[in-house]
Order: structure tokens, then sequence, then C-alpha cells
């Protein structure tokens, strides 16, 4: 009762990256408002997700497993979840943004009456007052996330309706093991009283996937490239870069909303969140939104002509000069450095 649950995605027995994740960041939200953490596995064969999720400090894993329910629709897991809230009454549930999530929060936060903010980048337990009935709620969750096209960072709360559902995309949250030897309690449930037969009526019948060519994720560097850059041309020398220092290529929403760069290489709220060890921007001026997917880069280096511009404030270094000067001489220096 009252618990903290994260739903958990499941491709091919393996539990989602942005799953663990949540785990993470639910484990530490679960200590500081002294409760349990409890995760959800909907799918079939699901005997090997335990071992995947204990480590990151479940205390108990609901499986609900039936060969209908893999690969995921919505009716079943919604129907599964709405019931399962009922029953167990969370203070918090959350899920990824991923189209898995965006599909399901909303159908179950619209059933349950509670709400749910998409796409948070922090969360985080806190107080409110609300001043109107000078009442103060202790320990919500504050779910944060940019707000009027990035123009503020808002903090939504959630006072009354439970449980406070919050969808948070992958790479956002660090993923870390809390302990390897955690042992939670596992609840089999029998599907049959969570779902009617009438909830299967959609079926798959076939089902193509194509993972992206693209991983800049996983990139230890990354060179990326905003409107400033100035054409498609120009961000040749971005790949030009990437290739001497062994980098990805990535881009802002404006670079790519130009055709500069294709979409699976924008990084941001509304495209990856990365954390390499070293991030070169390149004529991006760092609108909240594309700070959101970079923030966490262990280094970052600005190449901007505008000395004013909002990412500098952020940079560990700061050159000042065109795209268009500075990378040519980049290439040239450290060609000739690691000779």
């Amino acid at each position: 009762m009252n618990n903290l649950f994260v739903y958990c995605e499941i491709e091919d027995g393996c539990v989602a990256d942005v799953s663990l994740e949540l785990l993470t960041k639910g484990r530490s939200l679960a200590n500081t408002l002294g409760c349990k953490m409890e995760a959800i596995a909907i799918g079939h064969d699901l005997d090997n997700i335990a071992p995947q999720v204990f480590p990151y400090g479940v205390d108990t894993l609901h499986i609900f497993d039936d060969a209908r329910l893999y690969p995921y629709t919505s009716q079943p897991h919604t129907a599964i979840l709405v019931k399962l809230f009922k029953e167990e009454k969370p203070q918090i549930a959350l899920m990824g943004a991923s189209s898995i999530g965006r599909d399901l929060g909303p159908r179950v936060s619209s059933a349950a009456g509670s709400g749910l903010t998409a796409d948070c980048t922090s969360l985080e337990i806190g107080d409110h007052e609300e001043k109107k009935i000078g009442k103060v709620y202790h320990n919500l969750l504050y779910q944060i996330r940019p707000a009027f096209g990035g123009n503020i960072v808002a903090t939504i709360v959630n006072p009354e309706c439970r449980p406070q559902m919050a969808t948070v995309r992958e790479g956002v949250m660090k993923k870390e093991i809390y302990d390897a030897d955690y042992k939670g309690e596992i609840k089999k449930h029998n599907v049959a009283d969570y779902v009617s037969d009438s909830d299967f009526v959609v079926t798959v019948i076939d089902r193509q996937m194509e993972k992206s060519k693209v991983n800049i994720k996983s990139s230890p560097i990354i060179v990326a490239g905003g409107y400033g850059v100035g054409s498609k041309e120009n961000f040749q020398m971005l790949y030009d870069l990437a290739s001497v220092i062994g980098g990805e290529v990535g881009a802002s929403r404006a670079a790519v909303d130009a055709g500069f760069c294709e979409h699976d290489r924008q990084i941001g709220q509304t495209g990856v969140t990365v954390r390499p060890k070293l991030y070169i921007a390149c004529g991006i001026s760092g609108q909240i939104q594309h700070i959101a997917g970079m923030q966490e880069s262990s280094i970052i280096i600005s190449i901007n002509n505008d000395p004013n511009a909002p990412i500098n404030s952020i940079a560990d270094y700061v050159i000042n000069g065109t795209v268009e000067d500075i990378i040519p001489k980049m290439i040239k220096y450290y060609k000739k450095n690691t000779k």
C-alpha cells in the first residue's frame, strides 16, 4: 500500500534500459519516502526478469505472464495496471516516455483520474503549500520538465489524486545497480483476474522492428551542430571532425528542422539524452530543451560566434568564432598532434 511502482518494458525477455533507469531513480525516491519500490512485468516467458530487476532495489516484482500479453497491445496492459493500482494504491507510478509509455500512461492515468506529467527531466520529493486553502502537503513528487516552448522549467505537483504519475525518456536518469545481492519478493498474478477475453480483441499478426542505425547515446565523444552551423554542407565539417577524433555527430532540433541533419541524431528534450565524456557544441544557442539532453556531459566545449549564447554558461570551455573558421583548425591540429 502506498508504495512506488515502476512499469517495466520488456522486449525479447530483456528489461528496457529506460525501465532500469527508472528503477534506479525509483529506489532513491522510495528511500527518501521510506516506502518500498515495486516493479511490474507484463508479457510472456518472464522467468528471467527477477534477476534483472532485483539488483536495482526492487522489493516486490508483480508478474503477469500470458502468451497473449506479448507483444504489447494497449487494452490488456491498461486493464492490468488499472486494476492493480486500485488494489495496491501506489502513491507514485513511473514509466518510460517511449512509444509504449506514451500510449499506456495516459490510458491508465485517465482511468484512475490521477493526471500525468510526460517527459520529465527530473523527479524529486518535496513539500507544497496551497496558500488559498492554507494547507501544506508533505512528500509530494516534484515532476519537473521544460514548459512553454522551453522558456521555463515547470515543477508540477499532484496534491490530491493518486497515483502521482510521470513518464521519463530513456537516458534522462542514470542506470546504477543498487545492490547486486538484493532480493525481493515475486508475486505471480492470475491474468484472468485482471483481463477479460474482450481485452484481447486486437491481435498482432505481423511485427516489423528496425533499430536505429545511429547510436550516439553510447558514444564517448559527440560533435553536435545547431542552426548556427548554417547549412547541410557545413555539417560535413562536423562529420570530418567526429571521424578524426573518434566521435559521433549529433544535432539540435533547430538543425534537424532545417534539414541539416537526420532526426536520429537529434539531442534534447524531443531527441535522445546523452552523457558523453566530451561534448562539442557547434553553433548551438543552448535552449533549455537541448540542454536537458546533454547537460550531464563530463566536458562541454562551446563553439559559437555569440559570446552571450546560453550554452556558454554551462560550457567548460568557450571558443568564440564561426564554425567555418574553428572546425578546420581543430581537425588540422588534432591530426598534427597525433602523428
